[in-house]
């Protein structure tokens, strides 16, 4: 295969490719253009006109419930703001509250936990008391050592005797 020299090009230089053409079909006439844009506008000025016939219908309204507000009303409504703020600071003092008895509940807790601990052990101490007490108060003579003693004030109530309710 014989070539030249140099190396060819199929396109020559300096020449930039054309956009091939637009169809005729694809063409915006100005008439069908100028036509929309009056079309779009008739559209926005009726929407505006909706728009501002609503604010004005509503701003009627607005100025007939103001017109037939009580005064009392509008004076429990100028001193709503204060009424929140206040009810934001009692809120507040509230958390604070509820936040340093939790504290003081958490450094309890050990104390209470001990204290649940002890409660049956000294229910049994002080039943154990008390029935010993009684075993002794049923032994003869011991009521003369309390009188001696001056502790002996107390005298167990006597057992009533079966035999008696027959």
């Amino acid at each position: 295969m014989g070539h030249s020299g140099g190396m060819t090009n199929p396109k020559k230089r300096g020449r930039t490719p054309q956009p091939p053409p637009v169809p005729q079909s694809r063409r915006v006439p100005g008439a069908d253009l100028l036509s929309a844009a009056q079309a779009a506008v008739g559209a926005a000025q009726s929407a505006a006109g909706q728009a501002i016939d609503a604010a004005q219908q509503t701003a009627g309204y607005a100025f007939d419930a103001a017109v037939r507000l009580p005064p009392a009303s509008a004076q429990l409504a100028a001193q709503l703001p204060d009424l929140v703020e206040n009810l934001s600071i009692a809120v507040d003092r509230l958390n604070s509250t509820i936040d340093r008895l939790d504290r003081t509940l958490a450094l309890a807790d050990p104390v209470f936990a001990t204290y649940d601990r002890l409660l049956p052990r000294l229910e049994a101490m002080i039943s154990l008391g008390e029935d010993l007490f009684g075993a002794l108060a049923k032994l003869p003579g011991v009521g003369l050592i309390g009188r001696f003693t001056g502790r002996g004030g107390e005298e167990p109530p006597p057992e009533p005797d079966k035999r008696r309710r027959r």
